[in-house]
């Protein structure tokens, strides 16, 4: 848990009681949890709002249910599943419309309660999605985010078409990697774009293009002379600020930029001209519903989209987590054993 957030944070791993499950909550026994930006720039105060003092983090999870509260229907006890980033309440507007990432009484896994940096974590029966028997539970841990993230964003949001030109910043990471494997599997025409020369070689086995940004060379210069001047009818930003400007010169005539990540937390400037003379649309994306958790556990189980762990970590190397990721070294996501 984070006792005091900062460079370097005080951290600790604690025995704790284990939860017991309320009305319609489950208690599951954790095999593994993601490390993202998000638990990173926690961890570092970047972070604030709405985050819970001492809180346990960790909201990429995956386990098997061990226990049900009352009035829980939709699960019972040794299924495995995996948890949305939110507790959802299944009651609300937005729950009923399946919605359950925006739920109007939500509150954040690992955010604004424990989340599953733990042996055991008790959320909503709304909150898991129950996963195949013979899923990897390490690689399950993957399926909402960043899987089911990007999923949403490139299918959902971006809405990509067999043959258009998708652009992808910050491809090694997380979101990047499997946003690469989801317009793949939409038929889209993929340029993966990295700022860390030793991930190349990595995108051309998952059907992208490769494309390098330096000091030296900007990478939307590339991305127009491989469309023919025309730009990328879709980019999926998982950068943001750092790089936008390269990100908005490399859009096409009517295309669709859909922000999904941002890891420098800066202002940029914007000529709206651009984006009046462009015709172009600029989304923003978080999160993932039940649905599409859904759709990526059973893409995975067909073989059309595959999990991409880089390490495996106990609790007790969360400091060389963080640099990992603080570094860039990461080529798709971080998980923890919490129970090994």
């Amino acid at each position: 848990m984070v006792e005091q957030s900062g460079r370097p944070p005080r951290l600790a791993v604690r025995d704790v009681p284990i939860p017991s499950p309320g009305p319609r909550e489950v208690l599951v026994k954790v095999a593994a949890c993601g490390f993202c930006h998000h638990d990173l720039l926690v961890m570092t105060g970047v972070l604030r709002r709405g985050i819970v003092p001492g809180v346990i983090l960790g909201h990429e999870i995956s386990g098997t249910v061990v226990d049900v509260g009352p009035g829980v229907e939709s699960v019972i006890s040794g299924v495995k599943v995996v948890s949305l980033l939110t507790n959802a309440c299944g009651e609300c507007q937005r729950c009923r419309k399946g919605r359950e990432h925006r739920c109007l009484r939500g509150e954040g896994i690992g955010h604004g309660r424990n989340g599953g940096l733990a042996e055991y974590v008790v959320v909503n029966e709304t909150s898991v999605v129950p996963i195949p028997a013979e899923a990897d539970l390490t690689d399950a841990a993957l399926y909402a985010c960043p899987m089911g993230v990007a999923w949403e964003a490139v299918q959902n949001v971006a809405a990509v078409q067999p043959g258009e030109t998708v652009v992808v910043t910050g491809a090694g990471g997380g979101l990047g990697i499997h946003a690469i494997q989801s317009a793949v599997s939409l038929g889209g025409r993929v340029l993966a774009v990295t700022t860390s020369p030793d991930k190349l070689g990595e995108f051309a086995a998952l059907g992208a293009e490769e494309i390098l940004h330096t000091e030296e060379l900007d990478f939307s210069e590339l991305v127009m002379a491989l469309s023919e001047d025309e730009g990328a009818d879709v980019i999926i930003d998982n950068v943001g600020s750092a790089l936008f400007p390269s990100t908005l010169r490399s859009l096409s005539q009517y295309g669709r930029l859909v922000l999904l990540g941002e890891v420098a937390g800066d202002p940029v400037q914007l000529n709206l001209a651009e984006i009046i003379f462009r015709a172009a649309r600029l989304m923003g994306s978080s999160g993932v519903n039940r649905a599409a958790v859904q759709q990526v556990a059973d893409m995975v189980a067909a073989g059309h989209m595959q999990p991409v762990v880089s390490r495996v970590l106990r609790l007790e190397e969360v400091a060389e987590a963080m640099e990992l990721l603080a570094t860039r070294s990461v080529l798709g996501r971080l998980t923890f054993t919490p129970g090994q």
